[in-house]
């Protein structure tokens, strides 16, 4: 039995370097890390990346697949439910580096099954619909960064695109904003900012691109 650390990274997001850290902090070994950099969780799934086709090849009964959160194994509810759900089947338990959740197909139980399979159905959606909130604020960012652009570029943003990312993908795991400064590295008031208008923080860093 082994356990596979599965990275995935897409522009701006964090690092492998740094998911690799943030397992080893709460006490994953891990054997081997397979990751995928560039690639978008929301149009490509899991199976059509090359190295997502490596880790169903390489994992076996027994194996444990270490994910940060769900969001790396994809942003779209159909994928990520069904790569969980083809995950238990084989007998592989999947654990996440965020809560420290586990998932694996042991319990016969209808209610503990259940409950688990609600539990995937929700963090599945939350993953889509967080993607699909970053996409929209992006939009409206770069629109209202084009209507501005001949007039004012404003302040320059004290936070850069990966730091804007992370501190939203962090909001949406439901991490306080306290924890999510000091792992960002920002203030609390630029993070309450980015939570409490994202759009114009989008638009900030679309004008000073």
């Amino acid at each position: 039995m082994k356990t596979i650390l599965y990275a995935r990274v897409s522009t701006g997001d964090q690092t492998i370097a740094h998911q690799e850290a943030q397992a080893a902090a709460v006490g994953f070994v891990v054997d081997e890390v397979v990751a995928d950099d560039g690639v978008s969780g929301l149009s490509t799934c899991l199976r059509e990346r090359p190295q997502g086709r490596r880790l169903f090849d390489l994992l076996r009964r027994g194996d444990v697949l270490v994910v940060r959160w769900v969001d790396r194994l994809g942003r779209n509810y159909a994928d990520v439910c069904d790569t969980l759900r083809e995950m238990m089947r084989r007998g592989v338990v999947v654990r996440t580096v965020i809560h420290r959740l586990t998932f694996d197909g042991a319990t016969a139980d209808p209610m503990q099954q259940a409950v688990r399979d609600a539990l995937i159905g929700f963090m599945a959606a939350t993953a889509q619909a967080q993607a699909e909130a970053m996409r929209e604020a992006q939009k409206a960012g770069i629109a209202q960064a084009r209507a501005r652009s001949d007039v004012y570029r404003g302040r320059k943003p004290s936070f850069s695109r990966a730091q804007y990312e992370a501190v939203r993908s962090a909001l949406v795991e439901g991490r306080g904003i306290s924890a999510i400064a000091v792992a960002t590295g920002l203030s609390r008031q630029t993070v309450y900012r980015i939570r409490d208008n994202a759009a114009e923080a989008e638009a900030a860093l679309a004008r000073w691109a």
